[in-house]
């Protein structure tokens, strides 16, 4: 009686599920509820990542099920004792039986009633709301499409934990050039911008990106010419379109030496501005600061020196005619070249160099700085100047589009220091002043071990602790990336709700930053391919493997398809100086 009365239940219990069969749950390994193997049946297969099911009835509760992704992958002789039998085996002189085991992690127990499921129970390939229910899916009121599982099948991510109203912020961690995080991130703001989620505040939604790789991110815009069938496909089945950002503008720096200011890009002629601070700007908002934005200049014994002269030069800088020049102490400066100079000759004399320090400052620690200083008038002088006309559009500014491109490919590295903390600093007291988190503003930063590093203090680093800390309630994402979260401030990434990993580097996958990975998947993390990536989230107890769609928006100058001229349109406009050319009267 006992037997047909097990029997009967566990009919009850698998009444429900309709996927395939694969298998049952192994007695010869310890069942939990967290984890299980499963034996699988001759000629069925199971690979990494799927997700499978089982249920258990339970006296007093009635049908549990247990769901779980699909973590370890196990084949081996049932009969060999040597290594050599194979051989035996293979010949047919040694009985033997070909075994193939599947360890699972449980991801959801419904309801949470948190028994092992029972060793013989069969476990069933999960399918349309299996599948959700075990992913969470079903309880996600606002999810985003992030890609597709290894069944072809959309994978999502809760947009609780990306827009602040459980959690914000997303690390994108891998190796340059293969674990692909540019485009993975590109990819996660054109599902925010295109599956509905914002619903009517799609339009006012922002994105700020800074580019630092050549300019392959200056198209988002232009349709892809290497987009198949294969790849629209796949946006179909995520529910997205298959085409580019709609609404993107561009922000270059200057050529270096242009009297006209012509932004300094070759491949893009239209939709792109100019960007630079005038001195005056430079004086009266302090920005001396983000001239020192290295780690090394914060221990520097100058660092407090940084904050007396910009408060000097806030205090006595007066703008000279329409260009953004400065006067101080009685000179007109029109060149980031001429201020440094200023600052050089009032510094080193000491009958006036107490009035900018303050208080008796050794020479050597003068030297320092004035030496730091001279070393940035080569990379700041298209940037910081004020030989251009005061009034033209010149600051970077996110309104214009829903997409803001920041180009630094073309800077040193000591000016796209200056341009992030300035952007990032401007764009952060903009949301603070007004007061609500919405419009959402996501910014797009690669490098971040280079602007936040674990070790050292710096302003740029002040800001990016700031929005990873605060975003959340001022409606300002940070979406990072690095090839090393093992090198990035510890409160940047332990804030990210989202994380999410490409390729890595051995050495690195094996340090503390990646606990959220569990062992397999790490060293899986060492031989994926570009496009893979393993994404993390708080809803979901295991990483999902994801795999995102080929880019329907250029990603190169060569895969840009022209853009339609439209009817009416000046031929000329967005011509690199053209707009930005001074009438001659």
């Amino acid at each position: 009686m006992t037997v047909n009365g097990a029997a009967s239940r566990e009919v009850t219990a698998q009444a429900e599920v309709t996927g395939e069969a694969v298998g049952r749950v192994l007695g010869t390994q310890a069942a939990s509820p967290l984890s299980f193997w499963v034996g699988l049946e001759p000629g069925k297969v199971v690979q990494l990542d799927d997700v499978v099911v089982t249920r258990r009835d339970v006296p007093g509760y009635g049908p549990v099920l247990v769901a779980g992704v699909v973590t370890t992958v196990e084949a081996r002789h049932e009969g060999a004792a040597y290594d050599s039998d194979v051989f035996l085996i293979a010949e047919g002189a040694l009985p033997a039986a070909v075994v193939e085991v599947a360890e699972v992690r449980v991801t959801r127990v419904e309801p949470e009633v948190f028994v092992p499921p029972l060793p013989g129970s069969k476990v069933f390939l999960a399918t349309a709301g299996d599948r959700d229910q075990a992913l969470y899916f079903d309880v996600m009121d606002r999810r985003i499409p992030i890609g597709m599982g290894r069944d072809g099948q959309p994978l999502y991510a809760n947009f609780d934990f990306l827009d602040g109203t459980r959690g914000a912020h997303v690390s994108i961690s891998g190796v340059s050039g293969v674990a692909t995080k540019t485009s993975f991130a590109t990819f996660l703001l054109y599902s925010i911008f295109n599956s509905g989620v914002l619903e009517g505040e799609a339009a006012n939604t922002k994105a700020l990106i800074f580019s630092v790789k050549g300019e392959d991110l200056l198209f988002l815009d232009h349709d892809n010419l290497r987009l198949d069938d294969k790849a629209r496909d796949a946006y179909a089945r995520l529910g997205l379109p298959a085409k580019p950002f709609g609404s993107v503008h561009v922000f270059a720096p200057p050529r270096p030496g242009d009297p006209n200011g012509v932004p300094h890009v070759s491949a893009r002629t239209q939709g792109v501005s100019s960007f630079f601070w005038t001195l005056t700007e430079f004086c009266e908002e302090e920005l001396l600061r983000f001239v020192f934005a290295d780690a090394d200049d914060e221990r520097a014994g100058y660092s407090l020196l940084v904050g007396q002269v910009a408060a000097r030069l806030n205090a006595w800088a007066e703008p000279v005619g329409d260009g953004g020049a400065v006067m101080v102490q009685g000179t007109a400066c029109r060149t980031f070249s001429d201020l440094v100079e200023l600052l050089s000759d009032q510094l080193q004399d000491e009958a006036t160099r107490q009035q900018w320090t303050g208080s008796q400052t050794p020479l050597g620690t003068v030297n320092a700085f004035l030496r730091r200083l001279r070393s940035a008038v080569r990379a700041l002088s298209p940037i910081v100047r004020g030989d251009l006309p005061f009034y033209r559009n010149h600051s970077v500014k996110t309104s214009d589009a829903q997409v803001t491109i920041v180009d630094l490919h073309n800077l040193p590295e000591r000016a796209q220091r200056f341009v992030v903390g300035v952007v990032l600093r401007g764009e952060f007291h903009r949301k603070e002043s007004s007061g609500t988190a919405r419009p959402l503003l996501f910014v797009v930063l690669d490098e971040l071990n280079k602007y936040a590093p674990r070790e050292g203090d710096s302003p740029i680093k002040e800001i990016l602790l700031d929005v990873a800390e605060r975003g959340r309630s001022l409606g300002v994402i940070l979406i990072g990336a690095q090839q090393t979260a093992s090198e990035v401030e510890r409160r940047i990434v332990s804030n990210s709700a989202v994380r999410v990993a490409g390729r890595l580097d051995p050495a690195e996958a094996a340090r503390s930053e990646y606990g959220w990975l569990p062992p397999a998947v790490r060293e899986r993390a060492t031989i994926a391919k570009p496009g893979t990536m393993f994404v993390a989230q708080p809803e979901i107890p295991v990483p999902l493997a994801v795999a995102f769609p080929f880019p329907a928006w250029a990603t190169r100058p060569s895969e840009a398809a022209a853009q339609p001229v439209k009817a009416g349109a000046d031929p000329f406009q967005g011509l690199p100086g053209v707009e930005e050319d001074i009438p001659p009267f």
